[in-house]
């Protein structure tokens, strides 16, 4: 069996109390990062991997079926603004379209074929490297989609939650975050979400450090997409050019478009 099918090593849950209940959740999310960490070693191979595909003009893109392929299209679509990498360089693929990022596609997840025919619309090329996300380690729709993409000469990882799954071996960079049991029998969105999100989270964020998207630990290149994020360039930008004046840092990062930018034109490129 599954280990992400496995029973949960908890019983009547209806009779537990609310803190109960919050308790021995919060119990088993706890072994969430135990387990990421057995895998950091091929987490960084994988990360290395795709920082030097991109660094050559390749992108990155996830594929999944539901909560597995929503996670992936948050990670994209988090990129361009967190970083300001252009949109259509990390690229979330879901199963049954836009439409299943919100409700449920009967059997989408089942099409060995769809995978493919959607990375196919993005001109899919030997430059890319494509990650599966399955809980289970089964689900068709990746499983078909890394086998062709192997074929083709793509680069292949994942990230799975179950120990020697069909995906994991067709993956030439995979990872295998083992949480174990869900807290509800099969509910791969607690766990195993959460385990997909950290790895996520890692991949996207060491890639973006890697290709000279953040400058010390800040988010030069964000997009300034709303008052709170212009506010937190002008408080960035006055510190990296030593201005008192916030009004005129402001209108200096207006004028540039990124803390960045507006560094390198009062300081110079460095």
């Amino acid at each position: 069996m599954k280990q992400t099918e496995a029973d949960s090593l908890y019983d009547s849950l209806e009779k537990m109390s609310v803190i109960e209940l919050l308790t021995n959740i919060n119990n088993e999310d706890k072994k969430v990062p135990n387990a990421i960490e057995k895998e950091l070693p091929k987490i960084a191979v994988l990360i290395s991997v795709i920082s030097e595909k991109m660094k050559q003009g390749g992108r990155l893109f996830y594929i999944g079926a539901g909560t597995s392929g929503r996670l992936g299209i948050v990670d994209a679509s988090e990129c361009p603004p967190t970083y300001g990498i252009e949109h259509g360089k990390v690229v979330g693929l879901i199963a049954g379209g836009d439409e299943a990022i919100r409700k449920s596609v009967e059997f989408a997840e089942d099409d060995l074929n769809q995978a493919w025919e959607d990375l196919i619309q993005h001109n899919i090329t030997t430059s890319d490297v494509v990650i599966g996300i399955a809980a289970s380690g089964s689900t068709p729709y990746v499983l078909g989609g890394l086998n062709t993409c192997n074929q083709n000469g793509i680069t292949t990882g994942c990230i799975v939650c179950n120990a020697d799954s069909a995906i994991a071996k067709a993956a030439k960079f995979p990872v295998e975050v083992v949480v174990g049991p869900e807290f509800v029998t099969g509910s791969t969105r607690m766990k195993s979400g959460t385990a997909q999100k950290l790895v996520l989270n890692m991949i996207s964020t060491s890639v973006m450090i890697q290709l000279g998207r953040v400058k010390g630990n800040k988010m030069v290149d964000m997009q300034l997409s709303n008052n709170k994020l212009v506010d937190r360039g002008t408080q960035m930008l006055m510190r990296n050019i030593n201005e008192t004046n916030y009004e005129l840092a402001k209108e200096l990062l207006l004028k540039h478009g990124s803390v960045r930018k507006a560094t390198e034109a009062v300081l110079g490129k460095k």
